[in-house]
């Protein structure tokens, strides 16, 4: 079953459309992308984010804010990151609502060895995954969509 509500944004014209459920549909079209950087995930306790970052990930934890950002901007910015990442874009427009699409696929990465940390966006889920792991990851979530 496919979910199409559409909904307006308050004070803009746009509508905002509600992602796929169906879990075979999710599946047959993750479409993933493998963006080019090498990613990393700093933490700062004054919950600032430095000069010259732009990180593509911000979480404010009890602990500290979180930041994932490109590695090189980290390093620039003289941050600690941990965990050198690709970053996966599954590109179906998934619902928030929608069950069992994030199970299959960090269990498939799971099965091949492939640890991953996965962020639900409004329109698209993300994986970051070891970089030097990266083909592989492309790989089963390819066999994975069919």
């Amino acid at each position: 079953m496919r979910v199409s509500v559409h909904r307006s944004w308050p004070g803009v014209g746009e509508t905002m459309v509600a992602g796929e459920t169906d879990l075979r549909r999710l599946l047959a079209g993750l479409d993933p992308l493998l963006h080019e950087d090498e990613y990393v995930f700093v933490t700062s306790r004054d919950r600032e984010t430095p000069a010259g970052v732009e990180p593509v990930l911000v979480f404010e934890e009890t602990e500290g804010r979180t930041l994932v950002l490109p590695r090189a901007q980290a390093e620039k910015a003289g941050l600690d990151g941990v965990f050198p990442s690709a970053w996966i874009t599954l590109r179906i427009h998934s619902s928030l609502e929608a069950v069992g699409m994030m199970a299959a696929v960090t269990a498939a990465l799971a099965e091949a060895g492939i640890s991953c940390n996965a962020v639900s966006a409004f329109y698209h889920d993300h994986l970051f995954v070891p970089r030097d792991r990266a083909g592989d990851a492309i790989a089963v979530l390819r066999d994975l969509a069919g």
